[in-house]
């Protein structure tokens, strides 16, 4: 499946709506160290940033999204453009610098 391009909805995230410039979605684990940091960086780079977004799902409780998603591992974030096309995606832990850049592709 090709998920770059593909467009997200708020109601697919469960989010109130989609940020007016991009979106930051983040899928996480409970249990998972790497989540709670990549929470943090995301959530200072969406107030750093006006009209962007941070979304987080619970990869656990969204198995249907997760699978067409192709999510193999958390934290994985997708950055979303207004329209809720996902133009960059990446497992692991992102720097702030890295969120920023991709933010780039996205606004």
């Amino acid at each position: 499946m090709r998920v770059h391009g593909r467009v997200l909805t708020a109601a697919e995230l469960g989010a109130d709506g989609l940020g007016e410039r991009a979106t930051l979605v983040q899928f996480s684990t409970v249990f998972c160290q790497p989540c709670r940091a990549t929470r943090r960086t995301l959530a200072e780079v969406a107030a750093m940033v006006g009209g962007v977004a941070h979304v987080e799902i619970d990869a656990e409780r969204h198995l249907d999204l997760v699978r067409e998603l192709e999510i193999v591992k958390t934290p994985t974030v997708l950055v979303l453009d207004r329209h809720g096309r996902i133009v960059r995606r990446a497992a692991g832990q992102p720097r702030r610098a890295d969120v920023i850049a991709a933010l780039g592709h996205a606004v």
